[in-house]
This record gives structure tokens, sequence and C-alpha cells, in this order.
């Protein structure tokens, strides 16, 4: 079977949209740096970016601090969001964030931010390697351990959070080929590990202690044997229900649009021929055509101001950005269930004030003084919008968005009137107010 291939124009425009399906949007310059290598050449140096270079200043608590993310409270979403910030290798980083939705573990049940970094190092380390050995890892992980029970679960009491979540969500899907003697019976498999509490420090020394182990024959998914926890991770992997969930929902990260059967197919075969290789999977899907003929993205809160500030070459300063991003839906480390986040559901009216406040946040330090600011816009509603353009880099906007945005610059400069202060100072104004409406304008809320 063969994976369509996009070939046609690989410009700015599609290379901007790469980077923010296989990233967190581009810097200045970097649209452009990435379409000079075609779609090939982009592709391969996403998956393949060399090490890690920070790029921009250090985050800053409030007072201008050094981050605390090990035991400050929401200093570990800023240091994570700064990494999306300043990362020179955003595919990675957004493959942290698939799987810290698609493994989903908060810290409101682990309580330990030592816990949840460490499991993020580990997506960050293993997130373009082979599947089954990211599943191994996660499925010992102690903050998972912590978060579904596995600490729990013992041979003489089962517990099957874990062996439910693994079947239903992490390898096959729900309803996809198991039943719920698959579930007991796997919940069987995994028991045996443990840890200690320690106190003023919390749980450590997780540990698989064999007498807490049931070694009796488990029947898994009409299998038998005495399948310990490696095993129950290897019996899903192998599991025919397994390549069609992985390249589903993963194809549904960098795609909104379901592929083509054909293709399906496809990525399937690719993705259990070359071992069950995410990085593999991936550059197939960041090749397809769909990729960049299909319709638009709507951007997480992670993603969007993320975006916004490697945008405008900002780091991340102060901790208002915790709580914004809490109300507008995603705080880091805190997803809101073993599900994750839903992706289909971004834009609501609870949340997405917080996004026009995440803007603002964003264009604080570039606000111009409607008096004292040296730099004149003429009272026309053509050049406020122009001047607000320029400032994003002139994004591409639809004609009901750029009707809208005229619309505001000229109401604006029709209130000044015939007063001459008002005349300097309103356009000024005007172009703030442009600046913001840009920003979260339909255009910049979807890549």
């Amino acid at each position: 079977m063969v994976i369509p291939v996009y070939d046609g124009p690989f410009g700015v425009e599609q290379a901007e949209r790469l980077l923010w399906r296989a990233g967190f949007g581009p810097r200045p310059g970097e649209a452009q740096a990435l379409a000079r290598l075609g779609l090939a050449g982009a592709v391969s140096s996403l998956v393949a970016p060399g090490p890690e270079r920070l790029v921009g200043p250090e985050p800053r608590d409030d007072k201008g601090r050094a981050l605390s993310p090990l035991d400050k409270w929401g200093h570990d979403h800023l240091w994570w969001l700064d990494k999306m910030v300043r990362t020179s290798r955003p595919l990675h980083e957004r493959m942290t964030l698939i799987w810290h939705g698609w493994f989903a573990t908060s810290n409101a049940g682990v309580n330990s931010q030592r816990l949840m970094l460490q499991q993020n190092a580990l997506f960050r380390r293993f997130g373009l390697g082979s599947f089954a050995t990211l599943f191994r890892l996660v499925t010992v992980d102690p903050a998972m351990l912590l978060y579904l029970s596995g600490i729990e679960n013992e041979r003489a009491a089962p517990n099957e959070n874990y062996g439910r979540e693994m079947l239903e969500l992490f390898a096959l899907g729900a309803g996809s080929g198991y039943t719920e003697d698959d579930v007991r019976e796997t919940a069987r498999a995994l028991t045996g590990w443990t840890a200690d509490y320690k106190d003023g420090v919390g749980f450590v020394n997780f540990r698989f202690v064999p007498a807490r182990h049931d070694p009796a024959y488990k029947f898994i998914f009409g299998k038998s044997g005495k399948f310990d926890w490696s095993d129950a991770v290897r019996l899903a992997v192998e599991h025919p229900a397994h390549a069609a969930h992985v390249v589903t929902r993963l194809w549904s990260q960098f795609v909104p649009v379901a592929p083509d059967a054909a293709s399906q197919a496809a990525l399937e075969q690719l993705y259990v021929g070359s071992g069950h290789e995410i990085k593999t999977l991936v550059a197939a899907i960041l090749r397809h055509p769909l990729l960049y003929t299909g319709p638009r993205m709507p951007k997480s809160p992670a993603v969007y101001t993320a975006g916004l500030l490697r945008r405008l070459g900002r780091g991340v300063s102060g901790e208002a950005w915790v709580y914004l991003s809490s109300r507008a839906g995603q705080q880091l480390f805190y997803p809101p269930n073993v599900s994750g986040w839903d992706e289909t559901r971004w834009y609501d009216t609870s949340t997405f004030m917080a996004r026009w406040e995440i803007a603002g946040k964003a264009l604080e330090p570039y606000a111009l003084d409607p008096y004292k600011s040296k730099l004149r816009i003429p009272a026309d509603p053509a050049a406020v919008t122009a001047a607000a353009l320029a400032f994003w880099r002139s994004p591409r906007l639809e004609p009901q968005t750029s009707a809208v945005l005229t619309a505001f610059a000229r109401r604006t400069i029709a209130a000044a009137a015939v007063n001459d202060s008002k005349l300097e100072a309103y356009p000024r104004m005007a172009v703030n107010g442009a600046r913001h409406l840009i920003a979260v304008s339909p255009e910049l809320q979807t890549a």
C-alpha cells in the first residue's frame, strides 16, 4: 500500500501550517527558512532536529526570580510553557504534549510535581521512539502507578484501574476487541508494584515485589500464560485492534478530518511494519496531502499561548500565564480526567474570555501609549489595519475578518470627532485594539 504524499506548492503558507501542526508556530523567519527546504527536508528537520537549544530569555516569576518547578504551585506549568516557547525541537515538545494527553496523568491525583516532571521527561525522551517501549515505561512510571492505583494492585485484591484504561484508552480503544474478562485478567497480570511513603517527601522507592504479584495462569485475548505486567503491555500492542487505534488517534492530533480508508490502512501497515515506530508514522502524517489541503485546525490553549509568544519573540515572565491557561481550559499537568483534554471542544463561552485575556497579556509590552508614542498613525481606517497587520507580520485574513477589523478602525477614529488631540491619540488606540482583534481572530485561533 502507498501512502499519499503532498505534491502541491510548499511555500511560507504551507510551512507555517506545518510548524503549527507539528509544533507551536513559527518564530520570525522560521516559516521562510523551512519553506526553502521543501516538504521532505522540512519534515526531516522536524523529526530529526539535532540537540536542544533554548532560544530567548529564561522564564521568571512575578518577582523576577528563577522558577521552582519542583515545588512551587504553577511553576511546573510555566516551566513547560517556556520550553514550548523557546525550544529548537518543536515536534519533540509537541509530542510530549500529545503523550501527556494520551496517557493522561494529573497532579491532582499524584500530588508530586517531582514525579510529574519525571514523567514529562519520559515523554520527551521516548516520544518519537517505539510505542511499545513508551507504553512499557509509562505502565510502571511512578506518577502513573499513583494516579491509576498501580501500587494498590496486588494478588489478594486486584485493582482494575490501570488495566481498564490501558485497553480502553491507551492501546485499543473503547469496545475494540476486548471483554470485561480481559480487563480483569489484565489487572491480575499487572499486580506486584508498590512504593514507600516518606514524610515530607511523598512516595519513593517504587519497585516490583514478587510476593504481591499473582503468578497463576491468566487468560487474555484468548491466550493463556503466567503473564506479568510486561506481558500485559506486549499482548495489548500485539492485539489486532492496536494499530488502528494508534493511527486514528495520532492522526487526529495533526489533521482535523479522518483519513480515507486507503490512507488509514497504509498507515497502519507502516506502523506495524516499522516495529511500532512513532517517528516513522508521524513523518508520514506530516507529508500527507490532507494536512495541507484540509480544513484549519483549532489550537489548544497551550499551543495558542506558546505560539503567540513565539511569534512575538517574547519569553515567559510572570505567573499570570498559569491562571489564564487554567481558565482557558488547559493547565499543564492537570488534565481533567484519565481521558485527557477533549480536543474537539476547545472553544466555548466559559473559556473563550481567557483566550481574549491571554492575547492581551501577550500584547501588553507592545501597547502604544496613545499620547506619548512617537509612532504616527494617520487617522485613516486603512492605515490602522495596515499597521496592526504589519505588527503580526501580515497574517492572511478571510474577507469577513478583514471587514470586521476595518469597521472597528473606522468606528474608533470616528469617535475622535474633530478634536486635534484625539485625532493624534485615537489611531494609536485603534492600532492597539486591532492588534488584539487579530490575535483572537479565527485565523490566529486556528492553523
